[in-house]
């Protein structure tokens, strides 16, 4: 799948190779809760294969899907903007195979290459932008009435 999103769709081949530099590979089952909503943002993922999906607490006992990423598209974007805290939750919807990123070593490399980070803020901007309209249908899916006025 190629969309907006992903590295091949924003990021010159060199700053995807910088990029890939950093990268290790990692595996999770299915079912495995990769990140919370509200807690440290240390780290990202790009999918190799197998499914990831983010959800937002609707209540406190509740949490409503609001986008499954696959193949080549960013998990996580709260890494890349203070407080560093994660905006949704994540999880493994099926067995994943993935890129992981340090978060920390991530900024320091946009840091010291404004033109590489530009284009990592583009990738990321893009995503944020995507996932936040991905949200909302959902959500307005979810929660909205339907067939009503106000």
């Amino acid at each position: 799948m190629t969309t907006r999103t992903t590295t091949s769709a924003v990021l010159e081949p060199a700053q995807r190779e910088k990029l890939m530099a950093v990268a290790r590979e990692v595996h999770f089952d299915a079912g495995v809760r990769l990140f919370e909503e509200g807690r440290c943002a240390d780290r990202f993922w790009i999918v190799r294969t197998g499914t990831v999906a983010l959800d937002v607490r609707v209540s406190a006992h509740r949490t409503a899907v609001v986008e499954t990423l696959g193949h080549g598209e960013l998990v996580g974007w709260s890494w890349h903007f203070p407080p560093y805290l994660w905006h949704l939750g994540g999880e493994t919807m099926s067995p994943v195979r993935a890129w992981e990123f340090d978060a920390e070593t991530v900024r320091a490399m946009c840091a010291a290459r404004p033109e590489f980070g530009r284009a990592v803020a583009a990738w990321v901007g893009a995503t944020v932008a995507h996932r936040l309209h991905a949200s909302r249908i959902r959500l307005l899916d979810l929660y909205a009435p339907h067939g009503g006025t106000a």
